[in-house]
């Protein structure tokens, strides 16, 4: 099937029609939802907290912040998020990480630089969260580096790869409590390079990641970052969980 990637696009739509991801009913172009799916996946819109991106059931004000982030300030600066992570999104996600769905991505990224409306420039630095090392190997591909690449094309914003690591191996996320989420990642992040840290000083840097759940990866991640000289670390994620309901807060 490789010959086919020389064909022009709309040359391959006719031999293999696009399908939707989620319900494989043809669609009119590549990278699409179909009429189900689309309906069914719940974007992000305002209001939200000004500094977590999670959506609020009423208007309470431009800048307002969620009761969790004046509480527990997190060490990024703002969070946004395309989508909240539900049953629909859960399916695409799923399918995305962990079976080899990479073609995902580029829809993903253009939902994610629509988030990052107003956030983003052309100055920004894209930094994914990145895997360790072993478990790349083991995935064979970083799931944010590559919505990290995709934003990056859609939003003329520059890009770091590699340059930010994981410095030691951490157990999954999932099935952890808030708290014990925070000691998992604490001290997990570095440099490649005295050279790759100089590359954020001074700079607005913009992690990307695919969930938020509590937030404590990107705020482990923002702290290491603001330790290195970044003048703002901001997040932008595909996916938000929103505990209580779908623009329930």
């Amino acid at each position: 099937m490789s010959f086919l990637r020389t064909w022009p696009p709309r040359a391959l739509d006719l031999i293999l029609p696009p399908r939707c991801p989620v319900t494989q009913e043809e669609i009119t172009a590549q990278h699409m939802l179909g009429p189900w799916a689309w309906s069914a996946t719940h974007f992000i819109e305002e209001p939200f907290c000004g500094r977590c991106g999670i959506p609020f059931a009423a208007e309470y004000g431009e800048g307002v912040e969620c009761p969790s982030c004046i509480a527990e300030p997190p060490d990024f600066d703002r969070a946004r998020a395309a989508v909240v992570y539900d049953d629909a999104s859960h399916q695409l996600i799923v399918r995305f990480k962990h079976s080899d769905r990479t073609e995902l991505a580029a829809m993903f990224a253009r939902w994610i630089a629509r988030a990052g409306t107003g956030l983003i420039t052309r100055s920004s630095v894209l930094a994914p969260i990145p895997l360790h090392s072993r478990r790349l190997l083991a995935r064979r591909y970083n799931q944010s580096a590559l919505l990290a690449q995709g934003t990056a094309k859609h939003s003329g914003a520059k890009l770091s790869l590699g340059e930010f690591v994981r410095r030691r191996a951490t157990p999954p996320q999932k099935e952890l409590s808030r708290e014990a989420r925070k000691r998992n990642v604490a001290g997990a992040f570095g440099f490649r390079s005295e050279v790759a840290r100089a590359r954020f000083k001074g700079a607005h840097v913009i992690l990307i990641d695919d969930v938020l759940t509590t937030g404590a990866t990107l705020s482990a991640a923002a702290r290491t970052l603001k330790r290195a000289g970044a003048a703002q670390v901001d997040a932008l994620v595909l996916a938000r969980v929103v505990k209580g309901g779908v623009g329930a807060i």
